[in-house]
Parts: C-alpha cells; sequence; structure tokens
C-alpha cells in the first residue's frame, strides 16, 4: 500500500508531488492557440507558408503543381478559411475562459478591497480614541505653580491638624492627670 505524502511535513529528499493532471486540457489548448495566433511570428510564418504556396504554385513545372493560380489558388483559399473557422471559436473559448478568471479576480479585489476598507475604518476610530484620550489627559494636566500652591494648601492644613491634635492630646493628659491627683 503506498503512503501518501504527509501535508504537514516538507517534502524529504528526492520526493515529489504529482501535478494532479487537469480536466480541462481543451481550454488550455485554446489558449495556448489564443497566445500562439496572436504573436507576430505566426503572422510573419503564415505570410511566408501562403508566399511559398503562391510561388510554388505559379513558378513550378505544371506536372508539379496542385492548386492552379488560373482558378484564383483555390485550395490557399479553402485552406485559410479553414484555419479561420477554427481559429474563431478556438479564440472565443479562450476569453470566455479569461473572462471567468477576471470575475473570480474581480470577485476577490472586491473582497479584499471591502476587508481593506474595515481595517481602515477601525484604525481611524482607535486613532481618534486615542486622541480624545490624550485631549483629556491634556485638559487634566496640573502646572507645576498650580501644583505647588495645592501641596502648601495640604501642608498647612496638616499642619494645623497636628496642632489642633497636639491642644486635643495636651487637654487629654492635663484630664487624666487631675483625675490621677483626685
Amino acid at each position: 500500500m503506498a503512503r501518501s505524502p504527509r501535508l504537514d511535513a516538507p517534502l524529504g529528499r528526492g520526493t515529489t508531488r504529482a501535478r494532479p493532471t487537469s480536466r480541462d486540457r481543451f481550454g488550455r489548448f485554446t489558449e495556448w492557440v489564443a497566445r500562439a495566433m496572436g504573436t507576430p511570428a505566426f503572422l510573419l510564418m503564415l505570410t511566408l507558408f501562403c508566399v511559398a504556396w503562391i510561388l510554388w504554385n505559379t513558378l513550378t513545372p505544371d506536372h508539379l503543381r496542385f492548386d492552379d493560380a488560373a482558378l484564383g489558388f483555390t485550395a490557399l483559399t479553402l485552406m485559410l478559411s479553414l484555419q479561420a473557422s477554427y481559429a474563431a471559436p478556438l479564440i472565443l473559448l479562450a476569453q470566455n475562459r479569461q473572462d471567468d478568471r477576471d470575475r473570480v479576480q474581480i470577485e476577490q479585489d472586491r473582497q479584499r478591497a471591502e476587508r481593506n476598507l474595515a481595517d481602515t475604518e477601525y484604525l481611524a476610530r482607535e486613532i481618534v480614541a486615542l486622541r480624545m484620550a490624550l485631549e483629556e489627559r491634556n485638559t487634566q494636566l496640573v502646572t507645576r505653580d498650580v501644583l505647588r500652591n495645592e501641596l502648601k494648601a495640604l501642608l498647612a492644613e496638616l499642619g494645623s491638624d497636628e496642632k489642633h491634635d497636639e491642644k486635643h492630646d495636651d487637654r487629654h493628659d492635663a484630664e487624666k492627670r487631675s483625675g490621677a491627683a483626685s
């Protein structure tokens, strides 16, 4: 029994994963044809083919000719028409496949844009919250002079409380002494 490679482990040395065979070989073929027909090399080869065909059927001896120039190169016209009749649907099929891929890509781009917008809005809200927190904190900043005055007032209050407590303690001690003397 053949073991399938584990997906959570890297491939070992010398092991490769087989590429899955595509079920859409014809679609890939149509794209290859469309790409090949749209190149300058294809146009040059087709032109050279037509020129060679015409030269062969005009300059060679009559018994070697297979398409008569007097009939307007009927075989060449048929071949070019056949090529065009197959090329047009193949190109359309390739365009349909490209349209499908474009639709998927557009949908993915739209979803990515929505995520980016949501992230941007979230970050904007966070920045506003930070600004508001900083602004609130800045309005509550205490200047050095205000802090000194507050501390002086607290020290004065503590000093008056200590004097009051000392007077209270002195009275209490005096009462204890007078009570003990009697």
